[in-house]
């Protein structure tokens, strides 16, 4: 089997599911190990504990992915006084890594909660809470025999994309004018010497976590010695990524049928929801773990359910009348991240084992 560095790896995950994506409480990322270290394999697991530690140890594997991260907060002692610490202590002690792909992974592109989706069936399916005022414009200006090497640059940087196409741009000639003062060593012109050139105007939008990459890249690429550009902060949202999901069955579904559904796509041993609002289901609204906060959002968009989990008693009533509400639980609702990280490093390492835990890490027992 193939070897890979900790730093292959991670790329990979991080290529789809962007770190920066994450929420501000998150932790995401490497949390034990070199990233230079070299893995022979993968074991996967929602949550990490002492019991999948001990898993992956006792199969000889050398690296843990999970959903959850394990350090959520500063570890101030090492003491094995806690779980975490002494999670930690055994792994440093036998070469083990340790990485996490939460909320990135919840947000990204054909994220968890599209993984839901497509297990149950559900087709157009759309970002139900669309991520906003994540978004800039960049406007530069090139001189036209240039135009076409830096707009490629930028798309290969990031930017460009909307929705579900790429190499999006606009771009409008123009004449600029600038004079070279003296220390200047001008593309064009003369120093001390007004000159005139005509330029491609080139607007973009991409991501703010891309930015930087974007803007780095322009610069490398540009002639200018001084290179004339604008970053613009956007309200728009950016449609393909947030939090949530929404489709619909190609024909709506008994109630009954519908309960059946859910219950073995996700293998929940049981149900907490409430009354259904209509005879049928054919729109349905999914957010993997803790989705009470999308309620309305689930409203607005049509559902007639909607499917995530940990959702409190007097929650319940707020959807009375409005539409279905389902709590399947956390951890069968965030399951579908371990096949999306599984099925994504076999795409990427066919020869690099990856392994899905045997251990439960579910601390909720049915009865």
């Amino acid at each position: 089997m193939q070897r890979l560095l900790v730093s292959e790896i991670t790329t990979c995950i991080e290529t789809f599911a962007p770190l920066q994506l994450q929420e501000s409480y998150d932790n995401s990322g490497l949390q034990v190990g070199l990233s230079s270290s070299s893995v022979a394999a993968a074991i996967l697991s929602l949550d990490i504990t002492e019991e999948v530690i001990d898993e992956a140890i006792a199969k000889g594997i050398d690296m843990v992915i999970a959903h959850h991260p394990l350090i959520f907060s500063g570890i101030k002692s090492l003491t094995g006084a806690t779980e975490v610490e002494r999670i930690v202590v055994k792994a440093i002690k036998n070469n083990l890594c340790i990485y996490s792909c939460h909320t990135n992974l919840d947000i990204t592109a054909n994220g968890v909660s599209f993984m839901m989706g497509q297990k149950m069936g559900l087709t157009n399916l759309k970002v139900l809470d669309p991520l906003s005022n994540r978004l800039q414009k960049i406007v530069v200006f090139v001189p036209e025999a240039h135009a076409q090497d830096v707009r490629q640059a930028m798309f290969d940087a990031g930017a460009g994309n909307i929705g579900n196409y790429s190499s999006c741009s606009f771009s409008h000639t123009g004449t600029g004018s600038f004079k070279a003062e003296a220390g200047a060593t001008p593309f064009v012109g003369q120093v001390d010497v007004l000159h005139s050139e005509p330029e491609v105007r080139i607007e973009v939008v991409c991501p703010s976590y891309c930015t930087g990459t974007v803007l780095r890249r322009m610069v490398e690429v540009h002639p200018y010695e001084e290179v004339a550009y604008d970053v613009i902060p956007l309200a728009n949202t950016i449609g393909n990524l947030g939090l949530g999901a929404v489709g619909d069955f190609e024909e709506p579904i008994s109630i009954d049928d519908f309960l059946a559904v859910v219950k073995n796509t996700y293998r929940v041993p049981c149900i907490r929801y409430t009354n259904a609002v209509s005879k049928t289901i054919s729109r349905v609204a999914v957010c993997g773990g803790s989705g009470y906060s999308l309620l309305e959002k689930a409203i607005s968009s049509g559902a007639q359910a909607f499917i995530t989990g940990d959702v409190k008693y007097h929650n319940f009533f707020d959807a009375k009348g409005k539409l279905m509400l389902m709590d399947i639980g956390h951890f069968e609702s965030e399951y579908s991240s371990l096949e999306i990280i599984s099925s994504l490093l076999k795409k990427n390492f066919p020869n690099f084992a990856v392994y899905i835990a045997e251990t439960n890490s579910n601390p909720i027992n049915y009865l």
